[in-house]
């Protein structure tokens, strides 16, 4: 029997539990590099997209669309929906919501990748400062899965225009603000989730040893962080091809020469004790979204519903 995981069951997995899931999957050995690439199938009113994945014992696909239209129709940019199934039969054995299953496992993999720096900034004293740009479901996401993790002292959602200020947040500014670049400037951690084209941070005002997440840009031409900073921080990506492939960020870092590919770190790599971040340096966590990272999330989400915790080999 198919169990059904719908929003409510997705979210129960929680921050802590999803980034659980996408640390001990790195330490156990799975391989980002082996994932098979996202399809993006253009369609008549936008874009699908089709992401498989399998390791441990599972396979998972997630279908999801992205319908530019829909917003006039008060309707949701994107949906999706999660298959998992078992490997070793290929039967379907949980159906999963996927739009929260993305929301869930987006910071998850962010916070992740950055989680010993976090810990650090934290045992320096006091809650840390956070600067969020974009006040949609990401911002959010982003704010609770380092909450879950470290104290958080305060709170900055940042727009183009400024407006009233979210629930998640202490204020609202407008990116082109004074006040804005203050905030930076003292910021511990600074969140990019935007669909941004152009970088919406002034690299020259993130301090030496923050925490860059940017989480809004995966196609090659679009970018959230200028070149500034991707030249003076250790740049942490999911995958080496699919950054070089995806990250707009990286590549187009990498064609105005401030970034070497092989400076690029793998979140395998260091949470293997392979690579070292540089705690006097920024470090910038650049992810695309990767089939493999809705598959362990999946997998936890399933089986903390269905009661069996513990890894399939």
């Amino acid at each position: 029997m198919t169990t059904m995981l719908d929003e409510e069951d997705v979210f129960a997995l929680g921050p802590a539990g999803a980034v659980a899931a996408v640390r001990q999957a790195l330490a156990g050995g799975l391989d980002p590099d082996g994932d098979v690439p996202r399809a993006v199938i253009p369609l008549a009113h936008g874009q699908g997209l089709l992401m498989p994945s399998e390791s441990g014992g599972w396979f998972g696909v997630k279908i999801a669309t992205v319908a530019p239209g829909n917003a006039a129709r008060g309707l949701r940019r994107i949906n999706a929906t999660y298959l998992l199934h078992d490997s070793a039969t290929l039967t379907p054995v949980a159906l999963l919501d996927g739009v929260a299953l993305t929301t869930l496992r987006t910071p998850a993999v962010s916070v992740a990748a950055c989680l010993d720096r976090l810990y650090g900034l934290a045992d320096a004293g006091g809650g840390l400062r956070l600067v969020v740009f974009g006040a949609g479901p990401q911002g959010e996401g982003h704010v609770a899965t380092v909450r879950a993790h470290v104290p958080v002292a305060d709170v900055t959602a940042v727009t183009r225009r400024g407006g009233p200020v979210p629930g998640w947040a202490d204020r609202h500014t407008s990116a082109d603000g004074a006040e804005t670049a203050a905030l930076v400037r003292r910021a511990d951690v600074v969140v990019t989730a935007t669909s941004a084209r152009e970088p919406v941070v002034d690299g020259r005002l993130v301090r030496d040893g923050a925490v860059v997440l940017a989480v809004g840009s995966h196609e090659p031409t679009a970018r959230e962080i200028d070149s500034a900073l991707m030249g003076r921080a250790t740049v942490l990506v999911e995958s080496r091809e699919t950054a070089l492939r995806e990250a707009g960020d990286v590549v187009m870092a990498m064609r105005e020469g401030s970034l070497a590919p092989g400076s690029l770190v793998t979140m395998a790599d260091l949470i293997g004790s392979r690579a070292v971040a540089p705690a006097d340096r920024p470090l910038v966590v650049k992810t695309c979204g990767m089939a493999w990272q809705d598959l362990v999330v999946a997998v936890a989400a399933y089986r903390r519903k269905e009661g069996t915790p513990g890894e399939r080999t």
